[in-house]
């Protein structure tokens, strides 16, 4: 299938905070409870459709363990998106949250949107991280931020249309250069025509736990 744009995503984040999850219900929209860790890199792929042009985004899920970092820092560049992952239910995801962000910010362009994502919120009564902590660590970094489900399914579509909406209003309003694919994002032979919005047969391989 044909489209304008390929924006590239990395998901990041701890290991365990649902990481795979989230990729898995977005391309295949289903949830799996048991799964693998996620081995160095897995990827997963979906056309989406934003003001009537079909963009594919192209995500990368990275292993969250601290022995696949660097595999992890070699796929921040050449990123348009990232989702930064944690797990309300774990406060030590939070407290990580800065040194991951750190690394997204080293390793990729300037230009790459972050979003901020505060996962498992269908588990509320097992909260240690309050929605009002994600919001404001957003806000201190200039992150967008949001609370999702993979198990429900909540806010997954928000969060991965809402990140690729943010990189096409940069590329309408001329703050990132689409020419240069060390900025994620790739532009296309898009055919005449309309196409639905549909999954791709793409999706990850194996999931780490959620």
């Amino acid at each position: 299938m044909s489209y304008s744009y390929l924006f590239k995503y990395i998901i990041i984040g701890d290991t365990g905070v649902g990481k795979s999850c989230l990729l898995l219900q977005f391309t295949d929209k289903r949830f799996q409870p048991v799964h693998d860790l996620t081995i160095g890199v897995e990827f997963g792929a979906r056309m989406i459709t934003i003001d009537q042009k079909q963009i594919k985004l192209q995500i990368w899920d990275t292993a969250g363990q601290e022995s696949f970092r660097s595999i992890t820092r070699s796929y921040y560049r050449g990123a348009a998106g990232a989702l930064l992952v944690y797990d309300i239910t774990r406060r030590e995801t939070f407290e990580h949250l800065t040194t991951w962000l750190e690394d997204a910010r080293s390793y990729s362009s300037s230009h790459m949107t972050i979003m901020l994502i505060g996962n498992k919120s269908d588990l509320d009564t097992r909260r240690e991280v309050q929605h009002s902590e994600g919001e404001e660590f957003a806000r201190q970094h200039g992150l967008i931020f949001m609370e999702t489900s993979a198990k429900t399914a909540a806010n997954v579509e928000e969060a991965f249309i809402g990140t690729a909406r943010e990189i096409y209003e940069k590329i309408k309003a001329g703050t990132v250069d689409v020419t240069n694919e060390a900025n994620g994002i790739k532009l296309g032979a898009q055919q005449p025509g309309t196409f639905p919005n549909r999954l791709t047969p793409e999706g990850p391989k194996k999931e780490s736990c959620c």
